[in-house]
C-alpha cells in the first residue's frame, strides 16, 4: 500500500509489515530499502502512480542488508541497472542476506510471543524465504550525501547489523531509521518505539548505544523499517526505546 507524501516528497510503501520509501526531489527519486520479493509488482505500480519508471531511480539505498530489506534489490539492479548502495559493514550480508548474526535463537520467539506468528506468516507469504542477494554494490558513505535525492545525511547506526545506517533529511525534519528504531517488531509483535529483538539483532547493547546518534538529529518525523511513522519527535522515541531495552 502506498502512503503518499508522509514527509514532504517522501512516500511510504508497505506490505506484510515491511516498509520501503520513495524519496523525491527536483532532480529525481531514489528508493530506500527493497522489502520482500512480492513487493516488486505493487512497488512498480506505486512508482507509476507517482509518475516514475523504475529505471529512472538514481539509487536504491539499503539501510541494512537483512533479507526483508533486500527483497527485490537484485531484480531492480539486473532489469533496470539501478545502483544499490550499502554501508561496507553490510556488503557481505547484501550478497548473503540470511547469514546474519543474532543474539538469541529465533525459534523460541513464536512460543514466547505468539502475536508474532501472523506477522512472520505474512512475511513468509511475501517471499521472505526466497530472497536473492546482491553481489555488486556501491559504497554508502557516512556523512552528507548531496548526490542522492533528498540530500540525506547518512548516519552509521551499528548494532542491528554491523553496517546499519539511518538517513536524516534535515530540510524535511525527517529521519528514516530502518531497523535501528522500529515501531513494530515482527519477532515479538510489540509496538511503539524500540530496537528490534535479539532474534534479529547482532548486538543489542550496541544497537541501544546507536540510538543517541538518531536523537542528536532532533528530527520530528521518524520513518521506521517496520511499523507506523511516528511524528512525536526522534528524541522522545529514543527515550522510550532506551527505557524498554532489549527483548
Amino acid at each position: 500500500m502506498l502512503h503518499e507524501n508522509i514527509a514532504g516528497g517522501i512516500h511510504l510503501f508497505e506490505q506484510a509489515n515491511v516498509n520501503c520509501y520513495i524519496v523525491q526531489d527536483e532532480g529525481g527519486f531514489m528508493l530506500v530499502d527493497a522489502g520482500l520479493p512480492a513487493m516488486w509488482k505493487p512497488m512498480m505500480a506505486a512508482l507509476a502512480r507517482l509518475g516514475h519508471r523504475p529505471g529512472e531511480a538514481s539509487a536504491l539505498v539499503l539501510t541494512h542488508a537483512h533479507f526483508d530489506h533486500v527483497g527485490f534489490a537484485a531484480r531492480l539492479q539486473r532489469e533496470h541497472g539501478v545502483p544499490v548502495y550499502v554501508h561496507p559493514g553490510d556488503a557481505y550480508l547484501a550478497a548473503h542476506p540470511y547469514r546474519y548474526r543474532h543474539e538469541r535463537n529465533r525459534l523460541f520467539y513464536p512460543l514466547r510471543y505468539p502475536r508474532c506468528i501472523p506477522l512472520l506468516g505474512r512475511m513468509a507469504l511475501a517471499g521472505a524465504l526466497n530472497v536473492k542477494g546482491v553481489e555488486t554494490v556501491a559504497v554508502l558513505h557516512e556523512g552528507p550525501a548531496p548526490d542522492l535525492p533528498g540530500k540525506p545525511v547518512v548516519i552509521h547506526t551499528p548494532g542491528h547489523t554491523d553496517g546499519h545506517c539511518a538517513l536524516h533529511f534535515p530540510d524535511r525534519d525527517t529521519i528514516v531509521t530502518g531497523d535501528a528504531l522500529v515501531t513494530l517488531d515482527p519477532y515479538t509483535g510489540f509496538t511503539g518505539p524500540h530496537i528490534v529483538s535479539a532474534a534479529a539483532t547482532a548486538d543489542t547493547r550496541t544497537a541501544l548505544a546507536s540510538l543517541s546518534a538518531l536523537a542528536a538529529t532532533g528530527a520530528r518525523m521518524l520513518l521506521p523499517g517496520h511499523g507506523e511513522p511516528d511524528g512525536g519527535g526522534i528524541a522522545a522515541a529514543v527515550d522510550r526505546a532506551v527505557a524498554r531495552g532489549a527483548t
